[in-house]
């Protein structure tokens, strides 16, 4: 992405980005590690800034969206939904504007719709595997499973609901310290820091986490080198999928994918991997100030 002359808004140049980002996909989902496939999904984020078009994260979002409405709303509703929304778009536009161009194009987009809301079913169902199912389905209704993939989750929150505003104090909480909460240390660590230390504990490591990746942000754009850049937003995108995830499944906001939080997660190889990701683009950005100091 470095290389003179890359431009995201050409469709060579996306189709070369995507082989080189669905090989590692590809291997890693051969080794049934779906979470880890996820984080490198998220790289998108680094690809919109470098000039991705915007409509393919929204093509995500949108997507994301009807999977869930197709989970919990019948087909018929959805499609009425969406024929209204569509209608309205054409009420709402001017005269001039409402081509047959248009007409097809807001047509295509329909049918694409209710081809991902259809497609659900048959995806839950045929493509994934039980366990990714099931964590589907609890995101959905966390009861559906209370004694099996929705435990860790009602746990969870129960957990950090009775923390209250300060918590419990440290090594005092009930749900972690007798073991309620499973992978308490690692995947659902952020439980405890609600337990323990309460609302206000919560703010203080999501005001922390946030801070780190607003920095990385500030430190990627002040790059004089582009490579330095794609490299400091890939560190980003990493870092924040992974607070947003994480955080996200603990309360249930997110399906459970089994990612650490950033130096928070008990457990060597996670703190090894984020020191090194961040410590690569520390020194790039020591390298941009020798830059700076020859020019």
């Amino acid at each position: 992405m470095s290389t003179p002359g890359t431009n995201l808004a050409k469709f060579k140049d996306q189709f070369t980005v995507a082989i080189f980002m669905l090989i590692p996909i590809l291997l890693i989902l051969l080794s049934r590690e779906t979470g880890q496939t996820l984080v490198i999904v998220g790289l998108v984020l680094m690809l919109y800034r470098e000039g991705l078009p915007g409509i393919y994260p929204s093509i995500i979002i949108v997507s994301a969206t009807l999977l869930i409405l197709a989970l919990t709303v019948d087909t018929l509703t959805i499609a009425i939904v969406l024929a209204v929304i569509a209608g309205m778009v054409l009420f709402f536009m001017p005269r001039y504007e409402r081509t047959r161009k248009t007409y097809v194009t807001i047509g295509l987009i329909y049918v694409g719709c209710l081809v991902v809301v259809w497609a659900t079913d048959f995806f839950i169902h045929n493509v994934l595997a039980p366990h990714q199912r099931s964590r589907i389905e609890v995101l959905i209704d966390p009861n559906s499973h209370k004694r099996g993939a929705g435990w860790n989750v009602i746990q969870s929150k129960i957990a950090i609901g009775s923390g209250g505003v300060f918590g419990k104090g440290f090594l005092q909480g009930t749900q972690t310290k007798f073991d309620f909460v499973p992978e308490q240390s690692t995947d659902f660590i952020f439980c405890t820091v609600g337990e323990e230390h309460g609302f206000f504990g919560s703010l203080v490591v999501i005001g922390l986490l946030i801070a780190l990746i607003l920095r990385l942000i500030f430190l990627a754009e002040r790059q004089r080198i582009k490579f330095a850049r794609v490299y400091g937003y890939g560190v980003v995108s990493i870092f924040f999928f992974h607070f947003l995830v994480n955080i996200g499944m603990t309360i249930g906001l997110m399906p459970v994918i089994g990612i650490p939080l950033p130096f928070f997660s008990y457990g060597g190889s996670g703190l090894w991997s984020f020191t090194i990701l961040l410590f690569i683009f520390l020194k790039l950005d020591s390298q941009r100030s020798l830059i700076m100091s020859r020019v």
